[in-house]
């Protein structure tokens, strides 16, 4: 059975042909658009994994070949080499001057616009009203270049962001704060020239924008945007990042690489194999588990280091990275549901993990742009948990929450699963269980790996219930909340059937009443 919460957030985002918006009717623009245009290196830039990779390609034919390759270059065909690269050098600057001329974007009041492509002419659109967030993404080698990428996500389909790449680093972040302004629903400028070519107008500034602040203008904009303030609240030092990695799957890696040596060598010392034997059969799996390991290591290093997490009246404010930076910033009530996770070799530390579903950043549970918070103690799980969610909607939210992180039983006003599925949960079966409140839906479970998911009322997009046919002969059954596509997955199983079937429909009410109240996609927009 299920149940819809309310519509679910619409994309957009629109390939070969006329820009369309998510229903499919173009977006009218009140003001005509400022077509502005990419940096120049913008295509080289993108271009340099193909360059990487001919050059690995030819370097792996020279050593392969060794023989081969002495003959060739002894007959001069060295020159031919430099002669076809020389060729495929112009080409792609030819081709990159074309694609840059072809590429360019601009900023309305209703959408940011953006066409690309020179035989297959591609236009998208980012809807402002559905803008969830806005990123200032910068690669290694754009950041040596003084260059941003700014990637829009918007609310819909897969694949339905807008990359703006390259800008300058000041451009970007003067771009970011006009469409988070815009999306926001600030308007800044009078019709005309007059003395509003003066005025500058920051998010941050505007609170009040309906008392004596700006207003809609028949006229072009042309007043510029200032960045809004911000207030750090959360800092992850770099020691404690090295510890989280090394007591979760990198530690279990790194155990059975030692094993596997290990067993090596006492097979080498007993004479039942020999060491030629025994290294062959090392390097054949060692090698993959240690690149695996260092990978993901690597992976988890580089997307958390230097993570800080900060509130400004656009939202939330995230940023990390070591060699490719990544700022982002999430438009207020764009975060659909969250997860606080604490692997068991963290329980120690008191160390959690925070993830959040946005809706267009997709099902992907790796991207390190859905991490609210990569590691934390217990008051930074709480202070991400409020990034999202500054009312709970209880009079004790800490106090709730903290029962939901790592208690067990009824404290709180939690609701347990089924008594009858004890014998097969003996350790979870008064630790699993549900607390609702005027805000939102906890959902808890797992006792040597603890979880908790939080969906606000507002952000349920539709419920479930399911049985399957032990279910049935028990009595229980699956109760699941549909978010959007992302890691975190709200669910509870084994509730007694009743109660699973009446939390359906006493969500679905508490889901129209809140959508009811939602602030506007606009959220300064008064």
């Amino acid at each position: 059975m299920s149940v819809p919460g309310g519509a679910a957030p619409e994309g957009a985002g629109v390939e070969q042909g006329p820009t369309t918006a998510d229903a499919g009717e173009p977006v009218v623009e009140p003001h005509p658009l400022e077509w502005r245009r990419v940096h120049p290196v913008t295509p080289a830039i993108r271009s340099w994994k193909i360059f990487v990779g001919l050059i690995a390609v030819v370097s792996w034919q020279f050593v392969d070949n060794v023989s081969d390759v002495q003959q060739f270059v002894e007959a001069g065909g060295l020159r031919w080499v430099f002669l076809a690269l020389g060729v495929i050098i112009l080409l792609a600057a030819a081709y990159s001057a074309l694609a840059w001329r072809f590429t360019r974007y601009a900023v309305g009041d209703e959408a940011v616009h953006l066409n690309t492509g020179i035989v297959f002419r591609q236009q998208r659109q980012a809807r402002l009203d559905r803008l969830q967030s806005v990123d200032v993404v910068r690669p290694l080698l754009a950041r040596l270049a003084g260059l941003s990428q700014l990637t829009l996500e918007v609310a819909g389909a897969i694949d339905s962001k807008v990359e703006l790449a390259f800008l300058k680093d000041d451009e970007a972040m003067a771009l970011r704060a006009e469409i988070l302004a815009k999306a926001a629903g600030v308007r800044s400028g009078q019709p005309g020239s007059g003395g509003a070519s003066g005025d500058v107008v920051g998010a941050g500034d505007v609170l009040a924008a309906g008392e004596g602040g700006p207003t809609a203008s028949a006229g072009p904009l042309v007043s510029q945007h200032e960045e809004a303030p911000e207030r750090t609240v959360i800092e992850v030092p770099v020691p404690r990042l090295l510890g989280s990695i090394a007591l979760s799957g990198a530690l279990v890696g790194v155990v059975v690489l030692v094993m596997a040596v290990v067993a090596g060598v006492v097979l080498t010392l007993t004479g039942q194999m020999s060491l030629g034997d025994v290294a062959a059969g090392n390097l054949i799996v060692l090698i993959p588990a240690v690149l695996g390991v260092v990978s993901v290591a690597w992976s988890q290093f580089s997307g958390g280091y230097g993570f800080r997490a900060a509130i400004s009246p656009d939202g939330i404010r995230l940023t990390r990275g070591l060699l490719e930076t990544r700022a982002q910033t999430i438009a207020p009530g764009r975060v659909q549901a969250i997860q606080l996770t604490q692997p068991f070799m963290w329980r120690k530390a008191g160390w959690w993990r925070v993830r959040m579903n946005v809706a267009g950043y997709g099902p992907t549970t790796e991207d390190s742009s859905t991490i609210l918070l990569p590691v934390g103690d217990l008051e930074q799980a709480l202070l991400a948990c409020w990034l999202v969610l500054p009312d709970l909607g209880t009079e004790d939210a800490a106090g709730a929450l903290t029962a939901a992180m790592e208690g067990s039983g009824e404290d709180h006003g939690f609701t347990l699963i089924s008594r009858r599925v004890r014998f097969l949960s003996p350790l979870t079966f008064r630790r699993n269980g549900f607390l609702v409140t005027e805000r939102a839906l906890l959902l808890r479970h797992g006792r040597l790996r603890r979880q908790v998911q939080i969906v606000p009322h507002e952000r349920t997009q539709s419920l479930g219930v399911s049985q399957g046919a032990l279910a049935r002969s028990l009595g229980v059954a699956h109760f699941t909340v549909h978010s959007v596509a992302g890691p975190v997955r709200p669910y509870l199983g084994d509730l007694d059937e009743a109660v699973a079937h009446r939390l359906v429909q006493e969500q679905a009410a508490r889901a129209r009443e809140a959508r009811a109240l939602d602030r506007p996609e606009r959220w300064m927009e008064q």
